[in-house]
């Protein structure tokens, strides 16, 4: 791309915010020369790359990335023979430290980190090297005593001979005072003097070094320590040569290491460069946008990244798909050329492998070329007006662009005459639109707001102007061309009407088209309010679904634990009475010798009393199998059996294709096909007694369920229901009539009052169905 497009969309200015979120100097070089690439397996790496980076920053950790130097120029002295400095080797020492730590950091993580944990383990961490330069070289740069015996030995003369001197020149501070401008040791060309008197030079005697500005004072190295103090410096110097020493063997080392080295620093300059990337992302609120090479453009919610954010306007923006051009038109101040260069800034942005300032789920495309026309561009120096400013520009770009590229045009056509303006702008237009590239322009000239309509894969766009405040609100309008506002504007502030209605008048034709755009704007309006209305009830609609499947989901629950607890409750009570049974059971048998009973037939006795008990603990079991095609089809009146309650019943109704309503007791129960089982109803022909008396062996159900009968035709059936059961010896019965109106259950009370065999009656408990049921007892 040419390096013309980074200063008119402000790109460096994206460099400078990514170079202060670099941690090292190898880091900041990189960030520095970013350029956005063309190649899109290469965008989708680096837009990879920067993802992982924000992962680590969305766990709240950070890459430790502190010590790391830019060691290369020392190297490279080394590897021809130089000799480094103690601070070089050490900051050779601290490189390698922290290229350690963050290869342990980076492997360690639990995250899937596929780049960066494939860059950290090309790191090596020579701790060789670190060990020995930290053994000789200290945490402030300097040479320990440890570096080498002879070293420790030369220090250790040193301070012998320091002590030595120090002590000989004490005595002359104490002894000699008054020969002294001030009683100190001080130090001159590294050596120990004193400062002397003028007036006593002779008497103390020796070398002078230096002297007061005054001349009043004679820094003197008494001629008693001079030999002592020669020999001090010889020692240093012999320490200065072993330091060097050491320092000379250190450098060699580092060089024999130099290609390690240098990819090391390689690598955490990358991973620095990434990191910064993804903190320059998280910094601007940004998101990965997903890559593509159809030239699409969909972002959601776009900010301008180098707008202040209490001030920037979030805005929706698509190119590509519906439409490969956007002609945003409207007055001046309306915000026209901010969104066009966040278009450009986003695809530079993008394919540089940074994140964009918009909502999850936006795209970019990848464009081989960018291209920009936008300011005042005049040239004095060029003697070139605005437009021939503007004309030689578009011109360059007419003659790179292609179907790969992007182009931007700021007020298309503008600086001229506007009927010819408008008209070259129209021209120039088509010829982009027909090469194949995605274009944004804007413009204020009239004869464009209905260009998008006459031409195909264009369309028009506005910022929105709120003329109640006479401001922009530089909301991005796709698909509404700007409106001038001139008259309406005027009107606010206070122009007459009938100067306005003159106005009007000059216009002409071109009204239908404000008009047209008035309504378009209106209709939007409309839209976008329906929308929001629509968009209300759909999050109440969500809200209320999610509330009712949690209480649907409590109800099951609730209803599983107390069909347990019905389940234990009924099974101690059938224990007991099996208990009970057995016990008769047992005490018969010993009146067996008497009744000439068989062995056999107790057991048999005993087998049909375990059969008896229903098995309460298949409903916890595995679910029934699915019913088979070959199963019985069942009727209303059926007899079945609920094999989950070993109870039998009465088939109510088919609710479903595999779903039947049944009666059991006074229960109705809804469940699947396979949870029962037809029974065969006996039937035995005999002849017809001449009379016939029922007592407690007569068949009658303890229930009568009245509900759906008309409230004569009930009181019948339950009169004669009654004479039944009162044959039949029962001491209770069930009378079930539903709550509805209430009419049929006070019709039963009624009932129970004036009939001399019903003892009482009382509502049904909550087992039993409630105020649904009345249960008579009878005499």
């Amino acid at each position: 791309m040419n390096e013309r497009i980074f200063q008119t969309l402000e790109f460096n200015k994206i460099i400078e915010q990514l170079n202060s979120q670099a941690a090292t100097s190898t880091g900041k070089e990189l960030a520095v020369q970013l350029k956005p690439s063309v190649d899109i397996a290469e965008v989708r790496e680096l837009q990879a790359e920067t993802d992982e980076a924000s992962r680590i920053l969305r766990l709240n950790l950070a890459v430790p990335l502190g010590g790391i130097a830019d060691i290369r120029a020392s190297i490279k002295r080394s590897v021809i023979g130089g000799v480094l400095t103690t601070a070089e080797c050490l900051d050779v020492a601290n490189t390698i430290y922290g290229g350690r730590q963050v290869k342990n950091f980076l492997e360690k993580m639990e995250e899937e980190l596929p780049i960066l944990k494939e860059l950290a383990g090309r790191i090596e961490t020579l701790r060789r090297l670190e060990t020995e330069i930290n053994s000789c070289i200290d945490d402030r740069g300097a040479m320990m005593d440890s570096a080498s015996a002879k070293l420790r030995s030369i220090r250790s003369s040193i301070r012998t001979y320091e002590s030595r001197v120090r002590d000989k020149l004490d005595n002359y501070t104490k002894s000699q005072s008054k020969m002294l401008s001030d009683a100190i040791i001080t130090i001159r060309n590294d050596r120990y003097v004193l400062p002397v008197k003028q007036e006593y030079r002779g008497a103390v005697g020796g070398i002078v070094h230096d002297q007061s500005a005054s001349g009043a004072t004679l820094f003197m190295e008494p001629k008693a320590i001079v030999d002592l103090n020669n020999e001090l410096q010889e020692s240093k110097v012999k320490e200065k040569q072993e330091i060097e020493r050491i320092l000379r063997d250190l450098s060699g080392k580092i060089a024999e290491d130099e290609a390690v080295l240098s990819e090391n620093v390689s690598i955490l300059a990358r991973i620095d460069f990434i990191v910064a990337r993804a903190k320059l992302g998280r910094q601007m609120k940004a998101a990965m946008p997903a890559i593509n090479d159809n030239r699409t453009i969909n972002v959601k919610q776009a900010r301008h990244p180098l707008l202040p954010e209490d001030e920037v306007v979030a805005n929706d923006v698509a190119l590509g798909d519906d439409y490969t051009s956007i002609v945003i038109t409207g007055p001046n101040t309306g915000g026209k050329t901010v969104v066009l260069k966040m278009i450009g800034l986003f695809t530079l942005m993008a394919q540089s492998g940074l994140q964009i300032p918009a909502d999850d789920g936006c795209e970019m495309a990848v464009f081989d070329d960018v291209f920009a026309d936008i300011g005042d561009e005049q040239s004095i120096e060029q003697n070139l007006s605005t437009f021939s400013s503007h004309m030689t520009n578009i011109v360059s770009i007419l003659r790179e662009a292609g179907h790969k590229s992007l182009v931007l045009f700021d007020e298309l056509g503008a600086g001229t005459d506007p009927q010819e303006g408008a008209a070259l702008a129209m021209s120039i237009l088509d010829d982009i639109v027909s090469r194949g590239a995605r274009v944004v322009a804007t413009t204020h000239y009239p004869e464009l707001k209905a260009y998008g309509y006459n031409r195909d894969h264009v369309v028009n766009a506005s910022v929105e102007f709120d003329v109640e405040t006479l401001q922009p609100t530089y909301r991005l309008l796709i698909g509404v061309p700007g409106r001038s506002n001139a008259f309406d504007i005027a009107k606010r502030l206070g122009l007459a009407q009938t100067v306005i209605d003159q106005a009007k008048s000059h216009v002409g034709h071109s009204e239908s088209v404000e008009n047209m755009i008035a309504s378009l704007d209106e209709s939007r309006r409309q839209a976008e309010a329906d929308y929001e209305r629509a968009n209300s009830v759909l999050e109440e609609s969500k809200q209320l679904r999610s509330d009712l499947k949690k209480a649907w989901e409590q109800f099951e629950h609730k209803r599983e634990d107390l069909y347990l607890k019905a389940e234990n409750k009924a099974d101690k009570a059938l224990q007991k009475a099996r208990d009970k049974a057995e016990m008769i059971v047992d005490e018969i048998r010993h009146m067996k010798t008497g009744a000439q009973l068989k062995e056999h037939e107790w057991i048999e006795a005993r087998k049909m009393l375990e059969e008896a008990q229903p098995d309460l603990s298949a409903k916890t079991s595995d679910k029934p199998k699915k019913p088979s095609n070959t199963e019985q089809e069942l009727k209303p009146g059926d007899a079945i059996k609920l094999i989950t309650a070993n109870q039998q019943g009465t088939v109510l109704e088919k609710t479903g294709e595999n779903d039947y309503l049944v009666q059991v007791g006074i229960m109705k129960v809804k469940v699947k096909r396979n949870e029962i089982q037809p029974v065969k109803q006996k039937s035995t022909v005999t002849e017809k007694p001449l009379a016939t008396v029922k007592g407690s062996s007569y068949h009658v159900k303890t229930e009568l369920d009245l509900r759906g009968e008309r409230f004569e035709d009930a009181m019948g059936t339950l009169e004669k229901y009654l004479d039944d059961a009162l044959l039949a010896g029962y001491p209770k019965v069930f009378i079930i009539h539903g709550k509805g109106t209430g009419a049929l259950r006070n019709g039963v009370k009624e009932f129970a009052k004036r009939h001399p065999r019903i003892a009482s009656d009382r509502p049904g408990s909550a087992g039993e169905g409630g105020n649904g049921v009345t249960v008579l007892e009878l005499k």
